[in-house]
């Protein structure tokens, strides 16, 4: 991860936009994390990183994994093919 300056990505955003397909960039303001700057490389990046952030996902991923331990569902490896 990779930490930049706020006044040096004012002044050049698209370089750290291309930067950050690749890594994380930390923004800091004095010397602080203030921000971070997150690219995509593709559209799929960017329905990825909405998924895995979205409260209703997680919640929902949060309740399958609960009736799972619970005993309830269907294990993949029985589903016929």
């Amino acid at each position: 991860m990779k930490q930049v300056a706020l006044s040096e990505v004012k002044d050049d955003l698209s370089k750290y936009l291309r930067l950050a397909e690749r890594e994380e960039i930390v923004i800091t303001r004095h010397g602080k994390p203030a921000g971070v700057l997150v690219g995509f490389a593709s559209e799929d990046d960017w329905f990825d990183y909405r998924l895995e952030h979205d409260p209703r996902f997680l919640r929902r991923i949060k309740r399958a994994r609960q009736s799972l331990r619970e005993g309830k569902g269907v294990r993949i490896e029985d589903l016929d093919r």
